[in-house]
């Protein structure tokens, strides 16, 4: 059986670093049934976090959100979890998630998590602009942002 095509568009948001933050993601694939293009919107956020704590949590959320392995387009505006699924994370496991500068890892936790949630599919990850008026990066931008604790309440 062919594996479902996936294109997912993740973003992380923090008002200050650490501080409240947000993570969202949208999701997107064609029915193979019927062939409708169908959309996800995810979202969900954290009282004390960072940035790059969000920015990871909203690509495990929506690898996780995924009921069977699919071919993913997973774009992320990131250089941080890109460069660290893709070039690093080989050598933090080999090096008993260890750094380049021998410390431990930053957020390991999320990095084992993202380990486990991409490995049951074929992932390309992309790199997007951030705030570049591409739509799908803004929808998952503006999604972060309602994660925000307190940012329904004070939504207009």
């Amino acid at each position: 059986m062919q594996k479902p095509d996936v294109v997912i568009f993740s973003d992380g948001a923090c008002k200050g670093n650490p501080g409240p933050g947000g993570w969202g993601a949208v999701l997107r694939f064609e029915a193979q049934a019927t062939g409708l293009l169908h959309e996800k919107e995810l979202y969900g956020g954290e009282s004390v976090t960072t940035n790059n704590r969000m920015e990871l949590t909203a690509a495990i959320r929506a690898l996780e959100a995924l009921k069977r392995p699919c071919r993913v387009v997973l774009n992320t505006d990131s250089r941080y979890v890109l460069d660290g699924i893709t070039k690093w994370i080989a050598g933090w496991k080999k090096k008993g998630w260890v750094s380049s500068t021998k410390q431990p890892v930053k957020n390991v936790d999320l990095w084992k998590a993202l380990d486990a949630a991409r490995e049951p599919h074929e992932i390309e990850w992309r790199w997007v602009r951030g705030h570049s008026g591409d739509v799908d990066n803004e929808r998952a931008d503006a999604l972060a942002n309602l994660g925000v604790p307190g940012a329904r309440a004070s939504s207009p």
